[in-house]
Protein backbone atom coordinates (compact mmCIF):
# COMPACT_ATOMS: atom_id res chain seq x y z
CA UNK A 1 0.00 0.00 0.00
CA UNK A 2 1.32 3.48 -1.32
CA UNK A 3 1.15 6.45 1.63
CA UNK A 4 1.96 9.73 2.32
CA UNK A 5 3.70 10.76 5.38
CA UNK A 6 5.05 13.74 6.88
CA UNK A 7 8.59 12.59 7.93
CA UNK A 8 11.20 14.51 10.06
CA UNK A 9 14.99 14.10 10.45
CA UNK A 10 18.26 15.87 10.32
CA UNK A 11 20.37 16.26 7.73
CA UNK A 12 24.04 17.30 6.99
CA UNK A 13 24.78 19.99 5.07
CA UNK A 14 28.78 20.14 3.67
CA UNK A 15 30.79 23.05 3.96
CA UNK A 16 31.34 23.01 0.05
CA UNK A 17 27.41 24.26 0.16
CA UNK A 18 27.48 27.26 2.36
CA UNK A 19 26.63 30.29 0.85
CA UNK A 20 24.20 28.69 -1.68
CA UNK A 21 20.25 28.58 -1.38
CA UNK A 22 20.20 26.27 1.75
CA UNK A 23 16.10 25.10 0.81
CA UNK A 24 17.28 23.80 -2.44
CA UNK A 25 20.49 22.40 -0.97
CA UNK A 26 18.30 20.72 1.80
CA UNK A 27 15.82 19.37 -1.10
CA UNK A 28 18.47 17.54 -2.80
CA UNK A 29 20.17 16.25 0.17
CA UNK A 30 16.87 15.17 1.98
CA UNK A 31 16.35 13.18 -2.01
CA UNK A 32 19.76 11.24 -1.95
CA UNK A 33 19.77 10.64 1.94
CA UNK A 34 16.51 8.99 1.83
CA UNK A 35 14.72 8.54 -1.35
CA UNK A 36 15.11 4.20 -2.11
CA UNK A 37 15.88 4.02 1.61
CA UNK A 38 13.68 1.54 4.02
CA UNK A 39 12.32 2.77 6.82
CA UNK A 40 10.35 0.20 9.21
CA UNK A 41 7.53 2.36 10.74
CA UNK A 42 6.64 3.66 7.10
CA UNK A 43 8.28 1.03 4.44
CA UNK A 44 10.31 1.73 1.36
CA UNK A 45 10.90 5.72 1.23
CA UNK A 46 9.83 5.98 -3.12
CA UNK A 47 9.51 10.08 -3.05
CA UNK A 48 10.19 12.80 -1.00
CA UNK A 49 8.75 16.73 -1.51
CA UNK A 50 8.16 20.01 0.07
CA UNK A 51 11.03 19.49 2.16
CA UNK A 52 11.21 22.39 5.13
CA UNK A 53 14.18 23.76 7.03
CA UNK A 54 13.16 23.90 11.12
CA UNK A 55 14.84 26.59 12.64
CA UNK A 56 18.19 27.65 12.35
CA UNK A 57 20.95 24.53 11.78
CA UNK A 58 23.75 24.41 14.22
CA UNK A 59 27.50 23.24 13.33
CA UNK A 60 29.81 21.00 15.14
CA UNK A 61 33.39 22.33 16.01
CA UNK A 62 35.59 20.45 14.04
CA UNK A 63 33.69 19.30 11.61
CA UNK A 64 32.20 22.47 9.69
CA UNK A 65 29.19 20.99 8.10
CA UNK A 66 25.58 22.39 9.59
CA UNK A 67 22.88 19.83 10.72
CA UNK A 68 19.62 20.84 9.84
CA UNK A 69 16.47 19.54 11.25
CA UNK A 70 13.76 19.46 8.20
CA UNK A 71 10.34 18.00 8.11
CA UNK A 72 8.99 16.37 4.60
CA UNK A 73 6.17 14.69 2.83
CA UNK A 74 7.44 11.27 1.49
CA UNK A 75 5.35 8.53 -1.15
CA UNK A 76 6.02 5.61 0.80
CA UNK A 77 5.12 2.03 -0.32
CA UNK A 78 5.00 -0.65 2.73
CA UNK A 79 3.56 -4.08 1.79
CA UNK A 80 0.67 -4.75 4.75
CA UNK A 81 -0.50 -8.64 5.52
CA UNK A 82 -3.41 -10.14 4.55
CA UNK A 83 -3.39 -7.38 1.54
CA UNK A 84 -4.47 -8.19 -1.94
CA UNK A 85 -2.60 -6.66 -4.36
CA UNK A 86 -2.10 -6.58 -8.30
CA UNK A 87 1.14 -8.01 -9.13
CA UNK A 88 3.21 -8.80 -12.85
CA UNK A 89 5.54 -11.96 -12.86
CA UNK A 90 8.88 -10.68 -13.27
CA UNK A 91 10.99 -14.18 -13.67
CA UNK A 92 10.09 -18.23 -12.86
CA UNK A 93 12.56 -20.20 -10.95
CA UNK A 94 12.95 -23.95 -9.69
CA UNK A 95 10.84 -22.52 -6.76
CA UNK A 96 8.05 -20.41 -8.13
CA UNK A 97 7.87 -16.96 -9.00
CA UNK A 98 8.97 -13.75 -7.86
CA UNK A 99 6.56 -10.89 -9.28
CA UNK A 100 6.45 -6.94 -8.90
CA UNK A 101 4.31 -5.88 -6.68
CA UNK A 102 4.90 -1.88 -6.46
CA UNK A 103 8.78 -1.05 -6.56
CA UNK A 104 9.60 -4.37 -4.16
CA UNK A 105 9.55 -7.86 -5.41
CA UNK A 106 7.56 -10.68 -3.61
CA UNK A 107 8.07 -14.34 -3.71
CA UNK A 108 4.86 -16.41 -4.90
CA UNK A 109 6.56 -20.02 -3.98
CA UNK A 110 5.02 -22.92 -6.03
CA UNK A 111 3.36 -24.45 -3.21
CA UNK A 112 1.17 -21.30 -3.03
CA UNK A 113 0.15 -20.98 -6.66
CA UNK A 114 -3.01 -23.86 -7.33
CA UNK A 115 -4.35 -26.62 -5.72
CA UNK A 116 -2.58 -28.18 -8.61
CA UNK A 117 0.74 -29.97 -8.98
CA UNK A 118 2.89 -27.35 -10.43
CA UNK A 119 5.20 -28.37 -13.25
CA UNK A 120 8.14 -25.17 -13.83
CA UNK A 121 9.87 -24.67 -16.88
CA UNK A 122 13.19 -22.65 -16.41
CA UNK A 123 14.02 -22.36 -19.07
CA UNK A 124 10.95 -21.45 -21.04
CA UNK A 125 10.17 -19.25 -18.27
CA UNK A 126 6.82 -20.99 -17.45
CA UNK A 127 5.02 -22.83 -15.30
CA UNK A 128 1.51 -24.91 -15.59
CA UNK A 129 -0.27 -27.36 -13.62
CA UNK A 130 -0.66 -30.79 -14.40
CA UNK A 131 -3.86 -31.35 -14.41
CA UNK A 132 -5.91 -28.07 -15.13
CA UNK A 133 -2.97 -26.85 -17.74
CA UNK A 134 -2.99 -23.54 -15.62
CA UNK A 135 -0.12 -21.85 -17.00
CA UNK A 136 2.08 -18.58 -15.54
CA UNK A 137 4.68 -17.16 -17.80
CA UNK A 138 7.15 -13.96 -17.21
CA UNK A 139 4.69 -10.71 -17.59
CA UNK A 140 1.36 -12.35 -16.70
CA UNK A 141 -0.55 -9.53 -14.63
CA UNK A 142 -2.20 -11.85 -11.34
CA UNK A 143 -3.79 -10.67 -8.03
CA UNK A 144 -1.85 -12.16 -5.20
CA UNK A 145 -2.62 -11.90 -1.00
CA UNK A 146 0.63 -11.06 1.10
CA UNK A 147 1.28 -13.95 3.79
CA UNK A 148 4.71 -12.76 4.86
CA UNK A 149 6.77 -9.56 5.27
CA UNK A 150 10.04 -9.07 6.54
CA UNK A 151 11.39 -6.13 5.72
CA UNK A 152 15.25 -5.38 5.46
CA UNK A 153 16.16 -1.79 6.65
CA UNK A 154 20.14 -2.25 5.65
CA UNK A 155 19.16 -2.98 2.01
CA UNK A 156 15.37 -2.85 0.69
CA UNK A 157 15.98 -5.11 -2.36
CA UNK A 158 16.87 -7.80 -0.05
CA UNK A 159 13.21 -7.43 1.89
CA UNK A 160 11.44 -10.48 2.14
CA UNK A 161 7.35 -10.94 0.88
CA UNK A 162 5.61 -13.86 0.39
CA UNK A 163 2.49 -13.94 -1.65
CA UNK A 164 -0.32 -16.72 -2.38
CA UNK A 165 -2.94 -17.00 -4.95
CA UNK A 166 -4.59 -20.10 -3.45
CA UNK A 167 -7.87 -18.95 -2.30
CA UNK A 168 -11.03 -17.78 -4.49
CA UNK A 169 -10.69 -14.63 -6.58
CA UNK A 170 -6.88 -14.40 -6.81
CA UNK A 171 -4.65 -15.91 -9.85
CA UNK A 172 -4.55 -14.58 -13.28
CA UNK A 173 -8.00 -13.01 -14.75
CA UNK A 174 -8.54 -15.74 -17.36
CA UNK A 175 -8.18 -18.41 -14.61
CA UNK A 176 -11.05 -16.63 -12.63
CA UNK A 177 -13.05 -16.39 -15.78
CA UNK A 178 -12.59 -20.44 -16.96
CA UNK A 179 -13.64 -21.14 -12.81
CA UNK A 180 -16.77 -18.78 -13.68
CA UNK A 181 -17.67 -20.70 -16.48
CA UNK A 182 -17.28 -24.56 -15.30
CA UNK A 183 -19.07 -23.67 -12.53
CA UNK A 184 -22.18 -22.15 -14.64
CA UNK A 185 -21.83 -25.27 -16.91
CA UNK A 186 -22.46 -27.26 -14.02
CA UNK A 187 -25.41 -26.06 -13.37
Amino acid sequence: MYYLVKMENTIRIPPAYIGEDLDEVSEKIVKETFEGTMNKEYGLIVLTRDVKRIGEGYILHGDGAIYQQVEFEALTFKPEMHEVVDAIVCDIVDFGAFCHIGPLDALLHKSQIMDDKVVIDTENKRLEGKETKKSLKVGDKIRVRIVTVSLNEMNPRESKIGLTMRQPGLGKEEWKEKDKEKKEEKK
